[in-house]
């Protein structure tokens, strides 16, 4: 089941990008600091009291050439079709506004929940100033101070109380991919071709797909997949036709739910910043990744070394990618489409993986004697023991006396040589340092 989305509306200077970053963590760091993924973020994974969710801050959804109060109006229409509560953003120093009585009219009559924030509480003397906020007609409003991180928990409390109730999911084989991917990159020819029928509509235009649409079918080996075409646009008009960043959005959902993620690029066009976009967030989200590049037809003079030069340009711009296979295809003719559902279940395989504990340590021991752990300031790092915690992806634990004496290269140094021992392509993989107790 994907992760419930936690929405955060508000006018401008109120605090909702210090508010995300502050609720999101260091797990924005995740991949922020890997060559090619662009550093501003409008939705992320979060986590508070064992509960996970995904979290959108609406302020990063440009509207451009609309009045102040149009914009925040149609940011919170965002929240109210994309979320399933929504933390609304005021600010206690300049209290109450007409933007702000016009979003909560608005968030009042979409029946979802919503929890209101009240900002820049940054001392006692203020939290009296709170009280005048109840005349929104949204219930209790908490006082937080998102530079400080004062407030943030009594907050999240609320805002866990009205998560759906998780459900089991019944135990089967089926896997479920998405593809995912900027407007017309040609993710429903794909779609449709994998079929051998019209199942998604396919025009030119880009923004074509309206709704995330959940295909099943059966491969010729038997297999059973649940396939997801991510949708583009789900209303009419300017906001919803020309920011991509709302495409880019309704597509996470997909990720959240999906066991392998097809990255598709448009071998016409090129890399884009929104590709690298895309992608950091499968790679953020643990998904397995296999990275399709479609139209691979309309290139002239294409051979083994157009192929090469173009997968060179991909593990550049894509580095953090470098364990997703890459494959060249064409909707249009079909050309290596037949190998898609091989390579699928292949990483999906990888992506669920066990390594037997003594397997593992035996590994652990030759990159160690063949790579002896470094010395910090007249400490030697010494490395334990490690176990595989859990998969999807597959997360291991190293044990070690000092977790400050093991610097991000040699953490990274063993990763390889886990990857070098055992068969993981296409899936990332964890590793976590603990002190042995």
């Amino acid at each position: 089941m994907a992760n419930p989305i936690v929405a955060i509306v508000g006018r401008p200077n109120v605090g909702k990008s210090t508010l995300f970053n502050r609720i999101v963590g260091d797990r924005i760091s995740i991949v922020e600091d890997t060559p090619g993924v662009t550093r501003d973020r409008i939705y992320a994974h979060a986590e508070w009291l064992g509960k996970e969710f995904s979290l959108i801050d609406t302020g990063g959804i440009e509207i451009s050439d609309q009045p102040l109060v149009t914009q925040i109006r149609q940011q919170a229409e965002v929240a109210i079709d994309e979320a399933d509560i929504i933390i609304l953003v005021v600010n206690v120093e300049n209290g109450i506004t007409d933007a702000d009585e016009q979003v909560a009219q608005l968030l009042y009559k979409s029946k979802k929940p919503v929890v209101l924030a009240v900002n820049k509480v940054d001392n006692p003397e203020r939290r009296t100033d709170i009280y005048d906020f109840y005349s929104l007609g949204l219930g209790e409003p908490y006082p937080v101070s998102s530079v400080h991180g004062v407030g943030l928990g009594d907050m999240l409390d609320e805002v866990i109380k009205h998560f759906p109730e998780e459900k089991t999911q019944p135990a089967d084989d089926t896997i479920r991919f998405s593809l995912i991917g900027r407007p017309n990159v040609g993710k429903s020819s794909i779609v449709n071709a994998m079929l051998g029928e019209q199942r998604v509509i396919v025009s030119d235009i880009a923004g074509t797909t309206r709704d995330a649409i959940n295909t099943n079918f059966v491969g010729d080996d038997g297999q059973k997949y649940t396939m997801v075409d991510t949708a583009g646009i789900k209303k009419q008009g300017k906001l919803y036709e020309n920011t991509e960043r709302y495409a880019l959005m309704r597509s996470m959902r997909a990720i959240d739910d999906s066991d392998v993620v097809l990255v598709v690029l448009n071998a016409e066009e090129g890399i884009r910043e929104l590709d690298k976009h895309v992608a950091g967030y499968a790679h953020e989200a643990g998904r397995a990744v296999i990275i399709v590049v479609n139209k691979w037809d309309t290139i002239p003079d294409r051979d083994q070394r157009t192929m090469t030069d173009f997968t060179n340009l991909i593990r550049q711009e894509f580095q953090y990618l470098a364990y997703a296979p890459i494959i060249f295809v064409s909707a249009k003719t079909k050309q290596r489409l037949n190998k898609l559902p091989a390579m699928i279940q292949t990483v999906e395989a990888n992506h669920q993986r066990r390594i037997q504990s003594s397997v593992l340590n035996d590994v652990l021991m030759d990159a160690l004697a063949a790579n002896p752990t470094p010395t910090v300031n007249g400490k030697r790092l010494r490395v334990y023991y490690a176990t595989q915690v859990a998969v999807a992806p597959p997360t291991f634990v190293i044990f070690v006396n000092d977790p400050d004496l093991m610097h991000f290269s040699y953490q990274r140094y063993l990763e390889n040589q886990i990857r070098a021992a055992f068969d993981f392509t296409g899936t990332p993989i964890h590793v976590i340092k603990r002190k042995r107790k």
